[in-house]
């Protein structure tokens, strides 16, 4: 099948930890035989710009085209204003790149279009697909629901595209209660998968040391420079932990390619998720599947798969340093506890196989 997948969120030459998780679902298409081409729609800027957010990081300076992981992916630019400010020239100029993308793709024309994160490239993606006459899947992640849908100018523009999706992918089942009210054609549940490869895997071990006296290398897996990440809650946390006799060492993620992480990931104690909001937290699996447990304020899918003891019952230090200490204290080896079977690769398969073959 001819499947064009587009995102404002894409690895970019000098970013490459910038939407792995877009990467990883045409890595997924690519393998199971489909004709997959990228389109990686991007705001002009200058340098400075890209101060704003973390996210936006090698943005400014991305060229038109370049290759990712064999393959050319095409980056039109549009115009769009800080804080998402005067939606309507944001969504008018990235339809006006319709035609630059129909002739980039010289006469391919697809049999569906997968869209991720759909402000604001789904106006974009449903211009396109309703151009060729072909259908147009949705998948939402974080921002769309737990932001976009409240915002003032894009909340009516981001309703108005989902009942125009022939088809919404969720990432996690809790996102299902955001959508209630609307009309959606068809709608399926789809986590990211995990793609953590077999060099790497490992089960998850119990700790060993000297309690409350020798050193945790405690992993917090993202950029502290994401304001939903609440770096400062992790911060405090480790400070608890402090007090409680134990040495922490914290360490971040910022820019590293994928198997820099797992590389972290295996060597570090424990991972500490704090986020604010998350759809479904792939860092997490991807800790449990390098074999590192995780500590985590309750926040997106982490509490319908993560054993209780590792959630923490408020989102305070205290209460994250217990959740800490429970993770230490379990006994994984005799733990019955693996993934959940919908976020490995294999069921992810099955699962975007049965939703193209709708169409």
């Amino acid at each position: 099948m001819r499947i064009l997948v587009m995102s404002g969120m894409h690895p970019l030459p000098t970013n490459v930890a910038r939407g792995t998780f877009v990467a990883d679902h045409v890595r997924l298409l690519r393998d199971a035989g489909h004709d997959v081409r990228v389109v990686n729609p991007l705001p002009r800027m200058l340098q400075y710009q890209e101060n704003r957010r973390s996210t936006l990081s090698g943005v400014a300076k991305a060229p038109a085209r370049h290759t990712f992981d064999g393959a050319e992916v095409f980056v039109p630019r549009y115009w769009g204003l800080s804080n998402q400010a005067s939606s309507w020239l944001t969504s008018s100029s990235i339809q006006k790149r319709a035609k630059a993308v129909q002739n980039w793709l010289a006469g391919w024309s697809p049999e569906a279009v997968v869209v991720h994160a759909l402000w604001p490239v789904g106006a974009l993606a449903l211009t396109l697909s309703k151009g060729w006459k072909v259908p147009c899947v949705g998948v939402l992640h974080g921002w769309d629901l737990d932001v976009g849908l409240e915002h003032r100018d894009v909340g009516p523009r981001l309703r108005n595209m989902l009942t125009k999706m022939d088809h919404v992918v969720l990432v996690a089942e809790q996102q299902r209660a955001m959508l209630r009210g609307l009309e959606l054609k068809a709608s399926s549940v789809i986590p990211c998968h995990v793609p953590v490869e077999e060099d790497w895997r490992q089960p998850v071990t119990s700790w060993k040391g000297r309690w409350r006296r020798d050193r945790l290398d405690v992993l917090f897996p993202s950029d502290p420079r994401r304001p939903e990440k609440e770096h400062y809650l992790a911060l405090e946390t480790g400070r608890e932990l402090e007090t409680r006799g134990w040495i922490v060492g914290m360490t971040t993620l910022r820019q590293q390619p994928r198997p820099i992480v797992w590389d972290r990931m295996m060597v570090a104690s424990l991972t500490l998720i704090t986020s604010s909001r998350e759809a479904g937290p792939l860092v997490a699996k991807e800790s449990i599947a390098c074999g590192t447990p995780v500590a985590a304020v309750d926040v997106g899918d982490l509490s319908s798969w993560l054993p209780e003891a590792c959630i923490a019952a408020e989102r305070t230090p205290g209460a994250l340093a217990d959740a800490c200490e429970r993770v230490l204290e379990m006994d994984w080896t005799g733990l019955d506890f693996a993934l959940p079977e919908p976020s490995l690769r294999p069921a992810a398969e099955a699962a975007w196989e049965h939703v193209l073959g709708t169409f």
